[in-house]
């Protein structure tokens, strides 16, 4: 069974999917202008409760809904359509349909338009924000951090649009010249997950648009109202219809994901979430050898060495490892820490997580929120027993946190073994578990002891030892004294059963074909 972090699943990987609830088509209208208000954004109209094909806001045809949650609260935020199959398919071909006059703009015309929709991004970035703590549950300031970081995909591809240059290559012949473009290579599908709600579209859909590539989105059945926004931005900004598709579903995913992975219209997959079904999806679109991108997830090292700053290992742990509640899949998940430095290092990371305030993402005290479903406490929860029942010792936290939402206690655990579920699998919760190791050598043959690498931490001020962990750590990225990494600029990915391909900074080269055309007869 997949794990329930970052759930996109076409094997039901929700473990208790929230059964589909029925409006009558009558009530919907009524229903919908009472719910909006229940997110008490500056500018009601971009929440959106429909799906968006063709340049159309929708309802499923059978008028089934998703109902959506406030994880902090538990109460209900509103709803978005159960689409499936026949939907999924409009959009495909809605999609497929632009993609015949998208391709054919200019890259300076969608230059403009990416950069209108990053200044409207800014204009509203205090609504955005808050829709993103609403359904997420990250703090009001760490929302308007994702937000920022999403709104800066969009600004770098517009910029990016501009710069997909081909080449000229010398011909051995006299008679012969040797070009090479890049064109979009066509309708996109993009699935992403919870825990960066807005982020994680960006990232995929800026890089499409400005290569002349139109989509269709699948976004996550916990936290779909930020993608809603974000294309109800793009048309204001000028992205005509069909260039942009949202397929809501949630009980239907099985044949909406198959759809978005073996129609032939679709010439490219771009997923984010669980290792098991990465695997699935790029099995579908191998069916049709389609271009694929893939980030799943990671099981990464934080190593703190004895030479390192302890205060500035402590803080980049904080950061690295309760970001997000520990929900994003970058942050640290295996900690060690060598034995000189080791109780040191323990006392201090467990006093600043004493010193969390759990709550609310609207509570202006608060430094954590929720994790995003019950689901997602009873693995942090199995994680703690396993390791406890090993020999590891509580230092801090440990258990669920009484009242409404899905709030687990900060946790740190000392003496953790290498052999604990923890050390062994992706928590994607505020879980520090802490191992002793004595060696460079170790520590390095522990870090690389697992089968995927997305991201690897590790302090030090020995510039030789920088060199050496840095290149033998077995990741796609290395935070070297820090533990802050992600930025749009940069080529995100990993290596191993962490994913394909790049994202960011390479990542419009994820949506291009390379076309070599020789002139000849000259």
């Amino acid at each position: 069974m997949p794990p329930p972090h970052r759930v996109i699943s076409l094997s039901l990987a929700s473990t208790s999917p929230l059964k589909p609830r029925f409006i009558p088509r009558h009530s919907l209208f009524r229903y919908r202008m009472s719910s909006t208000a229940a997110f008490g954004l500056k500018e009601s109209s971009l929440v959106h409760t429909q799906g968006f094909i063709d340049g159309k806001w929708v309802d499923a045809k059978d008028g089934g809904v998703i109902k959506v949650t406030n994880p902090a609260t538990a109460e209900e935020l509103g709803t978005v359509p159960e689409m499936g199959l026949d939907e999924t398919k409009q959009a495909i071909e809605a999609a497929s349909n632009a993609f015949k006059t998208w391709s054919k703009t200019t890259a300076k015309h969608r230059h403009d338009i990416l950069k209108r929709l990053f200044a409207l991004m800014q204009e509203h970035q205090d609504d955005l924000a808050r829709l993103i703590t609403l359904e997420n549950g990250k703090p009001l300031a760490e929302a308007k951090g994702e937000h920022a970081y999403s709104a800066s995909f969009i600004e770098w591809f517009a910029e990016e649009a501009v710069r997909t240059y081909g080449e000229v290559i010398p011909s051995p012949f006299p008679h012969l010249r040797n070009v090479v473009i890049k064109q979009p290579i066509g309708v996109v599908s993009i699935l992403t997950p919870w825990n960066f709600p807005s982020a994680m579209i960006t990232r995929k859909l800026g890089a499409a648009l400005a290569a002349g590539c139109t989509a269709v989105i699948k976004p996550p059945p916990e936290t779909p109202f930020s993608a809603l926004a974000l294309v109800e931005l793009a048309t204001r900004a000028g992205v005509p219809p069909g260039v942009i598709n949202v397929v809501t579903t949630q009980a239907n995913v099985n044949e909406v994901g198959r759809e978005m992975c073996q129609n032939t219209a679709v010439k490219k997959v771009s997923f984010t979430g669980s290792t098991p079904v990465a695997k699935m999806l790029y099995g579908l679109a191998a069916t049709t050898l389609k271009k694929v991108s893939i980030e799943a997830g990671g099981n990464a090292p934080f190593i703190v060495f004895d030479d390192a700053d302890i205060d500035a290992a402590v803080e980049g742990a904080i950061a690295c490892k309760f970001r997000g509640t520990g929900q994003t899949c970058v942050c640290a998940n295996r900690i060690y820490v060598q034995s000189s430095v080791y109780a040191d290092f323990a006392s201090r990371l467990a006093e600043k997580v004493a010193a969390f305030k759990v709550g609310n993402g609207l509570d202006k005290d608060t430094t954590h929120g929720p994790l995003i479903h019950d689901r997602a406490i009873e693995k942090v929860q199995r994680h703690v027993e396993d390791a406890l029942s090993k020999g590891a010792q509580l230092v801090h936290g440990g258990k669920r946190l009484p009242g409404p939402g899905s709030f687990f206690a900060p946790t740190v655990l000392s003496d953790v073994p290498q052999d604990a579920l923890v050390n062994q699998e992706e928590t994607f919760g505020p879980l520090a578990a802490l191992t002793r190791f004595e060696t460079e050598e170790e520590v390095i043959r522990l870090a690389n002891d697992t089968p995927v690498g997305l991201a690897g931490y590790f302090f030090s001020r020995d510039v030789g030892r920088v060199w050496r962990v840095a290149e033998a750590l077995e990741v796609g990225m290395v935070g070297t004294n820090t533990g802050l990494i992600s930025q749009a600029v940069i080529p995100f990915g990993g290596i191993k059963e962490s994913g394909l391909g790049r994202e960011g900074g390479h990542g419009i080269e994820e949506y291009m074909n390379v076309k070599f055309i020789a002139f000849g007869g000259l």
